[in-house]
């Protein structure tokens, strides 16, 4: 066996086993994803980059206030490279915002392309500006 075929094989072993330890170990240290906020009157979109996640290892979670964006980084490389420097090889991406009671956390949206995560927040309906008519006296 080359070398090369030796360093393929530990590679995907290694990385195979990142994702397992990522799925049984939520101590893996994470890094945070960075996100846009922006907000209109009808709600709030976060866009999160993400990239190396994948649409079915990701995990957003609301639990009582608290959103939780979660997933494991997969960088994979193309067979014929090999890495002379890498800052990241494998890791999770782990993200919290505490959400607003003016949010309607049932009718969350979530896309992601291209290793951007988008979402969308609504408002409910109460919280939303409304203009009030002014009536003739």
């Amino acid at each position: 066996m080359s070398n090369q075929e030796l360093a393929q094989r530990d590679s995907a072993t290694t990385t195979t086993s990142a994702r397992r330890d990522l799925q049984q170990d939520p101590d893996t240290p994470a890094l945070i994803p960075l996100v846009d906020v922006s907000e209109d009157e009808s709600g709030i979109t976060v866009t999160a980059d993400l990239p190396g996640a994948s649409r079915e290892t990701l995990s957003l979670n609301v639990d009582g206030d608290t959103l939780t964006i979660e997933a494991p980084i997969s960088l994979d490389a193309p067979a014929e490279l090999q890495a002379v420097y890498a800052e990241v090889r494998s890791g999770r991406y782990r993200r919290s915002f505490t959400l607003s009671r003016e949010l309607d956390s049932q009718r969350i949206e979530a896309t992601l392309k291209d290793g951007v995560l988008t979402l969308r927040l609504p408002k409910l309906e109460q919280a939303r500006p409304r203009r009030i008519e002014v009536q003739a006296g």
